[in-house]
C-alpha cells in the first residue's frame, strides 16, 4: 500500500453541496495566500457549469493534510451526468456521500450510492448544511441507512462514520453539537477511515486512462490512476486499445495534482492520480502498460442511454448566416469527437448523410452538447427527443423513472392528475415540512418529455421535482401528446406589430416586432389543439384617413422566450429545433404549408 496517499470522490444528489465542499477543503489545506481573492465553486470552471449552478464534469484536485496527500474527485450531482461519476470511481478507495440535512436521502444519491457500494469502496456519509432552519440530521441518517440496507451494502459498509457540516459556513465535526471552525475533523475521519491504495511499486506499469483533459499547448492530457508499477518521463509504454489493437508509445510530461494546478514531476508511484501528455489519440477506457508486460485492464462500463435525438444538418432558408460550421462533415466530426471524452454517449450515422442519431442519458445530457456546440460556433437542427426502446423475450421494453417531487400541499391533486395521465404509478406520499407533501412516482421516461413546463405552471413554480432511471419495464401504453397546437410563420419577412397583436388573441408569442422570420417558422403556441398559420408580418392598409392616435393603442403582451430544454420539450414529432451561435428557433419539418396539408391528408387516407 502507498500510505502517503488516500483518493477520495466526492458524490451526491445535485445541490446538496458537493463543490463549496471541495472549496472548504482546499482553503483549509493552505493552497491559497491569505489574501487571494478566490471564487465560490472554484472546481465548476466552466461556463455552462458557472451560469446554471450545476457540476458538469468530474474534475481532479488534491491536498496535502499531515504529509498525506489526497485526492479529490469531484463529481456531478445530475442523474444525466452518471457516466461522468461511473467512469471515475474506479480511480477512488473511497467517497464522501453528501446529503442535505434538509432535503435527505433523493433520487441521485441512491444512484451514485449504488456504484460505489458494487466497487466495494469505502463510505464516509456528510451530513452537510447542518445550519439550515429545518435541518433534521436524525431523520436523514436513518434514510441513509435504510438506503444502505436497501441497496443490499455489508455490514461493514453500513457501519458507515458520519460528519456533521455546513460546508459553506466552513465547520464540521463528528457531534451535531461540536463543530470545528474548520475541516480538520473530516480530513481526520478521511485519513483514518479510507484505506491506502493498493499496487506493487516494483512491479510492471499498469494504468487505466479514467479521464481526458486538453491543453493548448501539450494536447490531449490522459487522467488516471497508477494500479502498479511507476511512471517516468520518457518511458516506453504500450497503449491498449478497446478494439484489442496494442500500439507503441513514449510517455512524455508526467503531471501530478497539487491544488488547482498540474504539476510536472519525473515520476510517480502505484497508487496515486496522474496525468500523462505525448500519447496522441489516446481515448478514456484504454490500458497503459509497460513493454514487457502487456497486460490490459478491463474496459470501463458504464450504463447505456435512455434518450435519442437526430442532429441534422440546418437546412432552413436562414441556414448559414449566423453559424461558423455549417456541413455536414463539420458536424460529424464534432458530433464522433465527443465520442472520445463523453463515455455515455452514442453516435450513430443515419441514411441520410445529413443526419445523425445522438443516443444519452436525458434531456439535459444532450442540452448540454447542444448548447457546448452552438457556442463553439455550430449551427444544426436537431428533432425531438425518443426514448429508446428495447426488445426481449417477445416484450417490448421501455425505461421507467422514480420521479421524487416536493410540492405544496394545495397543487398536490393537480400533480397527480397530470402525472396519471402520463402513465404515472404513486409509490409514496408522505406530508413533509412547511406544508409542501412528498410524492413519488414510477413513471416512464417519455411520460417525463415536455412535462417539466407544465409542472411548473402547475405549482406556481414553487415545486421541486427529481428522477432518475429505475430500469426497463414492459411498454406501458400509448400517452397524450401535448394539449397546444403551433402559431406557424404565414410567410417570409419581419415581423411587425399590427401582424403580431391579431395573432396573439390565438395563444402565447415566441416573437417579438421586428424580428425576421420565414415561412414555416413557430412564432407561437395555438390556444387550441391543433396548429394554425398566422401572417405575423402583415402590415395595416395604408390610407390617407387616420384617427388621431389609433396606432398607439395597439399594445402587445411580452413573448415568451423560451430556453433550449423548454424548446426541446415543446416540439412535436413533425418539428426541429434550429440551432445557431445567435438564435435559437422552432420550425416545422415541412415549410410550405401546402406539403403539410398534402402530407396530413395521406394519413388520413392511410388511417382508414
Amino acid at each position: 500500500m502507498n500510505n502517503n496517499i488516500r483518493n477520495i470522490a466526492i458524490i451526491a444528489h445535485v445541490d446538496h453541496g458537493k463543490t463549496t465542499l471541495v472549496d472548504g477543503l482546499l482553503k483549509n489545506s493552505g493552497i491559497f495566500r491569505d489574501n487571494e481573492q478566490v471564487e465560490d465553486r472554484v472546481m465548476d470552471s466552466n461556463d455552462l457549469e458557472r451560469e446554471r449552478g450545476i457540476t458538469i464534469l468530474s474534475k481532479n484536485t488534491s491536498v496535502i493534510y499531515n504529509d498525506i496527500k489526497i485526492n479529490i474527485v469531484d463529481t456531478p450531482g445530475h442523474a444525466d451526468f452518471g457516466g461522468e461519476v461511473e467512469r471515475v470511481l474506479g480511480m477512488v478507495e473511497g467517497v464522501l456521500l453528501v446529503v442535505d440535512a434538509f432535503e435527505g436521502a433523493m433520487p441521485q444519491t441512491r444512484f451514485v450510492l449504488k456504484k460505489a457500494l458494487e466497487l466495494n469502496l469505502k463510505p464516509i456519509v456528510v451530513i452537510n448544511k447542518i445550519d439550515r432552519p429545518q435541518a433534521r440530521p436524525e431523520a436523514v441518517i436513518d434514510e441513509v441507512l435504510d438506503l444502505f440496507i436497501e441497496l443490499g451494502a455489508s455490514d461493514e459498509q453500513a457501519d458507515f462514520t458520519v460528519v456533521y457540516a455546513s460546508a459553506k459556513q466552513g465547520i464540521c465535526g463528528l457531534e451535531r453539537d461540536n463543530l470545528a471552525d474548520s475541516f480538520e475533523p473530516l480530513f481526520e475521519t478521511i485519513i483514518k477511515e479510507v484505506p491506502a491504495p493498493k499496487g506493487e511499486k516494483d512491479e510492471p506499469l499498469q494504468m487505466l486512462i479514467s479521464n481526458i483533459d486538453y491543453d493548448e499547448y501539450i494536447g490531449r492530457i490522459a487522467v488516471g490512476k497508477i494500479a502498479r508499477g511507476e511512471v517516468n518521463y520518457n518511458q516506453n509504454a504500450v497503449i491498449c486499445r478497446k478494439d484489442g489493437k496494442n500500439d507503441n508509445v513514449k510517455i512524455g510530461r508526467v503531471y501530478t495534482f497539487e491544488g488547482l494546478k498540474r504539476t510536472e514531476t519525473m515520476e510517480a508511484y502505484a497508487g496515486d492520480i496522474v496525468c500523462i501528455a505525448g500519447l496522441g489519440d489516446i481515448n478514456i477506457g484504454e490500458t497503459i502498460c509497460a513493454s514487457d508486460c502487456i497486460d490490459p485492464l478491463p474496459v470501463i462500463e458504464v450504463d447505456e442511454p435512455t434518450i435519442s435525438m437526430n442532429f441534422i444538418v440546418n437546412n432552413s432558408p436562414f441556414a448559414g448566416k449566423e453559424g461558423q460550421f455549417v456541413t455536414s462533415r463539420h458536424l460529424r466530426d464534432r458530433l464522433f469527437r465527443e465520442l472520445e471524452t463523453n463515455v455515455s454517449l452514442k453516435v450513430e450515422e443515419t441514411d441520410s448523410a445529413d443526419a445523425f442519431k445522438v443516443s444519452g442519458r436525458g434531456e439535459l445530457h444532450l442540452s448540454i452538447l447542444i448548447e457546448t456546440m452552438r457556442r463553439q460556433g455550430y449551427e444544426f437542427q436537431v428533432s425531438r427527443p425518443q426514448v429508446i426502446l428495447k426488445h426481449k423475450d417477445g416484450m417490448v421494453l421501455e425505461p421507467v423513472e422514480n420521479l421524487v417531487i416536493d410540492v405544496p400541499d394545495e397543487f398536490s391533486g393537480a400533480v397527480i392528475e397530470k402525472l396519471g395521465q402520463r402513465k404515472a404509478e404513486m409509490t409514496n406520499m408522505q406530508p413533509g415540512e412547511d406544508g409542501y407533501m412528498r410524492l413519488e412516482f414510477k413513471i416512464p421516461s417519455r411520460g417525463l418529455i415536455g412535462y417539466r413546463s407544465e409542472f411548473l405552471t402547475d405549482t406556481k413554480g414553487n415545486g421541486i421535482m427529481n428522477s432518475i432511471l429505475a430500469g426497463f419495464e414492459e411498454f406501458k401504453g400509448e400517452i397524450a401528446e401535448r394539449s397546444h397546437g403551433s402559431m406557424i410563420a404565414w410567410e417570409t419577412g419581419e415581423t411587425v406589430t399590427y401582424g403580431l397583436f391579431n395573432a396573439q388573441g390565438r395563444g402565447r408569442l415566441f416573437v417579438d416586432a421586428g424580428v425576421k422570420v420565414y415561412e414555416g417558422m413557430i412564432v407561437g403556441e395555438n390556444a387550441k389543439a391543433e396548429d394554425i398559420t398566422v401572417n405575423v408580418c402583415k402590415k395595416k392598409h395604408v390610407t390617407n384617413m387616420r384617427a388621431a392616435g389609433s396606432d398607439d393603442t395597439i399594445k402587445l403582451t411580452p413573448p415568451l422566450v423560451m430556453s433550449l430544454e423548454q424548446c426541446l420539450e415543446f416540439i412535436a414529432d413533425d418539428e426541429y429545433v434550429e440551432v445557431t451561435p445567435e438564435s435559437i428557433r422552432l420550425r416545422k419539418k415541412l415549410l410550405s404549408k401546402q406539403d403539410r396539408d398534402k402530407l396530413a391528408g395521406r394519413n388520413k387516407n392511410a388511417a382508414k
